[in-house]
């Protein structure tokens, strides 16, 4: 019974960022800090792929320290922007203070 409850979770879990994903972010204005950083998948996608492979509970517990990672990789990006030039896209972190 409480595995079929993860799984129903997960899927709702997962629903959501879909939707996250196809109406909400391609119009926030500004793109996964840590995805720019390091070229590899955003926040979003790396929760997703948590999702599909562990348990809710495992997954929420690996999600916050993402999240920091992310939030360093915003102040990287900034401070880099700022170093070469006032001009150009700013970067927006997406990931709350933790």
């Amino acid at each position: 019974m409480q595995s079929d409850l993860d799984w129903l979770a997960r899927q709702g879990a997962i629903a959501a960022i879909d939707t996250y994903q196809r109406a909400l972010s391609p119009h926030k204005g500004f793109a996964c800090p840590h995805r720019l950083l390091y070229g590899r998948e955003s926040c979003s996608d790396y929760a997703r792929q948590l999702l599909h492979n562990q348990s809710l509970l495992q997954a929420a517990k690996t999600l916050p320290q993402r999240f920091r990672l992310c939030q360093q990789a915003a102040q990287q990006l900034q401070a880099s922007q700022y170093q070469q030039s006032n001009s150009g896209c700013i970067v927006i972190p997406c990931c709350l203070p933790l």
